[in-house]
């Protein structure tokens, strides 16, 4: 059976990655979500289980302790991570898991998961994004500018990843996601052989 792998999207909160996310796993049967665990209460429209799986801070004390979390990280007050057995179930499944973590996430399931393809996606520019910060409407003006603080940290990280998309449209910027996915896992199914002629001239 195929083996899968993981694909880490990555970007400065508000950029749509989380959106990005979901339009690609409406019509990609291989392609599954490693839900997160998190201390963060639940936004209005949030589903345990469904977005995040929720957790009080002794949990995840016990969670970090024991081992079981390929990556956590502090974001905007809060700990997120993500449980190795996620990813191991469902890439033994054949499928490729999309995770939507921050940047010390990413850096930590690539350490783990050296297989994994880490894609960041960017705003067209920093005022696009406050911009989008603020119409979301759902953090207050301090949180929003600790928010494009973090951003423009976050931002510097681009260049240790496998690809860069800008997000000036989502339908645009979730369709080249997928394409990049699609052709790592052409490459990946490729053999020795096949690869070696395909790199020949004249042949795609």
């Amino acid at each position: 059976m195929r083996k899968g792998f993981p694909v880490v999207v990555s970007g400065p909160s508000g950029v749509g990655k989380s959106t990005v996310c979901r339009m690609l796993l409406v019509d990609d049967g291989v392609l599954s979500y490693s839900v997160s665990v998190t201390t963060r209460p639940p936004r209005r429209g949030e589903t345990d289980g469904v977005h995040y799986e929720f957790v009080g801070d002794e949990e995840f004390d016990r969670l970090v302790e024991s081992g079981v979390l390929a990556e956590w990280a502090v974001v905007h007050g809060f700990r997120y991570g993500t449980r190795k057995s996620s990813i191991r179930d469902l890439t033994s499944a054949g499928q490729d898991v999309v995770m939507d973590v921050d940047v010390q996430g990413g850096m930590s399931i690539r350490e783990a998961f050296p297989e994994a393809l880490l894609i960041f996606v960017v705003p067209p520019s920093s005022k696009e994004l406050e911009l989008r910060l603020r119409a979301r409407a759902t953090d207050a003006t301090d949180v929003i500018e600790t928010r494009l603080e973090n951003a423009r940290e976050e931002l510097k990280w681009s260049g240790r990843y496998d690809h860069v998309v800008v997000n000036d449209d989502l339908e645009r910027a979730a369709a080249e996601v997928r394409d990049i996915i699609v052709r790592e896992r052409e490459g990946r199914a490729r053999t020795p052989d096949q690869e070696n002629q395909a790199k020949k001239p004249g042949l795609e």
